[in-house]
């Protein structure tokens, strides 16, 4: 989207911050009617700029503390393979973000568990799923910084 002025900037920040503020308070807060604020928040919905609005869940407070990120590597770079390694990944719950990289490594996963022995539990889906050349997995021993909030 290319008409991203300084308002809707305002805009995102605040419904990244809270997707919850109300139209009210967001209008208030931006200088601007609540009608023109709506239309506004509807455009960026429409184009795609504002994706979803969802609850972040504190993943300690559901038992899903370990978060483990796996390295992968495959001989295999076919459209076929890519097709069903995405879909043997896209059907594992745990996998909570999925890349395809440059360098070294093909695919990063992001993993978020409740412990070593439900991340091998992941691990044996996987790789019963697809062929994989090398799978590495690294446990974060501590989160120093988590944010979905993009810099705007």
């Amino acid at each position: 989207m290319e008409n991203i002025d300084d308002t809707d900037r305002t805009i995102l920040r605040l419904l990244q911050s809270d997707s919850s503020i109300s139209l009210e308070s967001m209008a208030d807060r931006v200088s601007i009617s609540v009608n023109t604020c709506w239309r506004r928040v509807k455009r960026l919905e429409e184009a795609g700029v504002v994706s979803r609005r969802v609850a972040l869940i504190d993943p300690e407070k559901v038992g899903l503390a370990q978060t483990v990120f796996v390295a992968i590597r495959t001989r295999d770079h076919s459209a076929a393979w890519l097709q069903r390694f995405a879909s043997a990944v896209q059907s594992i719950p745990e996998v909570v973000e999925f890349y395809r990289m440059a360098g070294d490594v093909d695919y990063l996963l992001k993993v978020q568990v409740g412990s070593v022995a439900d991340y091998d539990r992941v691990y044996k889906a996987l790789i019963a799923k697809v062929d994989l050349a090398d799978v590495s997995a690294t446990f974060a021993m501590e989160c120093l910084k988590n944010t979905t909030e993009l810099p705007l």
